[in-house]
């Protein structure tokens, strides 16, 4: 047995809004449970004891704790400073892995039958808040927003995220694409073939790596609150939206084509490579909309020079963990709009209504 133990408790009574996650850690307590089955498929912290009282909220997980920078465990690396890790592809790919590992065994019905009862596929379960999605016309006043913190603040973006012609694409493609919310949310959620239990934020932070035999990086994962049936590119996204850019343009592929092997050898159904792009491509843009174009205000109300920084390296952006990730986050999903055929999905989505 192991002997140095983590707690984690869902209460925060300090702090009110911290207190109100404590929702989050219901599913997380049924997974640390259904992590003991024999032959669970990835590595999670073994679990010693899980309970949770719902009218409440309050619940207590204890683990084993991490040896992180010990006995052949990597440091632990925090979020969005991936550029100060060594080998970031290998260290992606062994997310990929497990994530593709999780979702196929269970997609070919090999996990037990609790699955079904505690993480059933629910829509509802799969927000962050209650906050109604934007209109068209409020995304438009966002994109000018951030087109403004573009202009303000080229130093903190990729170049081809902020030239004139992709802002006059992005302005005219955003709204569009917000009309049709509906519509992305019913192609995510009525293809059954991509629906399965999955972890929903494998950051390389809520993860802990080791290396094999073959010299080869593997994972296990952690921090699985909301834990739940999902589209599979919604574990894809929450997965790949901390990683640095060159990652996103030089392996995506190479990444999506390592889950669905992973996927398919575990005995689910094969996954169709074009479908499951255009599935990420749908949720990022759904995600980016409603969320990441909030990111230039709050950057500029947590930190009103942000101007004056010499770069998104700056320590003033660097050493605030909120401000570098949002920022991060917001530069992974314009990228990845300006690199793709936006308008063709839209098209293809109107065509569906």
């Amino acid at each position: 047995l192991h002997t140095e133990l983590f707690v984690k408790f869902s209460r925060d009574f300090d702090d009110e809004i911290r207190d109100r996650t404590k929702v989050q850690m219901e599913l997380e307590v049924w997974f640390a449970l259904l992590s003991r089955s024999p032959g669970f498929p990835i590595a999670v912290p073994a679990c010693y004891f899980s309970d949770y009282h719902h009218e409440s909220g309050t619940g207590i997980l204890i683990t084993q704790r991490i040896p992180y920078g010990a006995d052949g465990v990597e440091p632990h690396y925090p979020k969005c400073l991936d550029y100060r890790m060594p080998d970031q592809l290998g260290h992606y790919q062994a997310l990929i892995r497990a994530l593709g590992r999780l979702a196929g065994t269970h997609k070919a019905g090999r996990l037990p039958a609790t699955v079904e009862r505690y993480f059933p596929f629910d829509p509802a379960r799969l927000v962050v808040s209650k906050r109604d999605p934007y209109t068209p016309e409020q995304i438009g006043t966002r994109v000018t927003s951030y087109i403004e913190f573009a202009a303000d603040c080229p130093q903190l973006l990729p170049e081809n995220i902020r030239t004139r012609d992709f802002l006059a694409r992005f302005e005219h493609e955003a709204p569009r694409f917000q009309s049709l919310a509906r519509t992305g949310n019913r192609i995510l959620q009525g293809t059954p073939g991509m629906i399965a239990l999955c972890h929903w934020n494998a950051h390389v932070d809520n993860a802990w790596f080791w290396r094999n035999e073959e010299n080869r990086i593997e994972c296990g994962l952690m921090d699985w609150g909301n834990v739940s049936q999902m589209n599979v590119a919604m574990a894809i996204w929450g997965c790949l939206s901390a990683a640095e850019i060159p990652l996103w343009n030089d392996h995506l592929d190479e990444l999506l084509t390592l889950f669905a092997g992973e996927f398919e050898s575990c005995g689910a159904p094969a996954l169709d490579p074009a479908e499951f792009r255009e599935h990420l491509l749908i949720y990022v843009a759904m995600m980016g909309l409603n969320w990441m174009l909030d990111v230039p205000q709050y950057i500029r109300r947590r930190l009103p020079d942000v101007a004056e920084a010499q770069s998104r390296f700056d320590p003033r952006i660097q050493d605030d963990e909120r401000v570098r990730s949002q920022l991060l986050i917001m530069t992974a999903f314009l990228n990845l709009w300006e690199r793709s055929d936006i308008a063709g999905l839209i098209d293809r989505m109107a065509k569906t209504r």
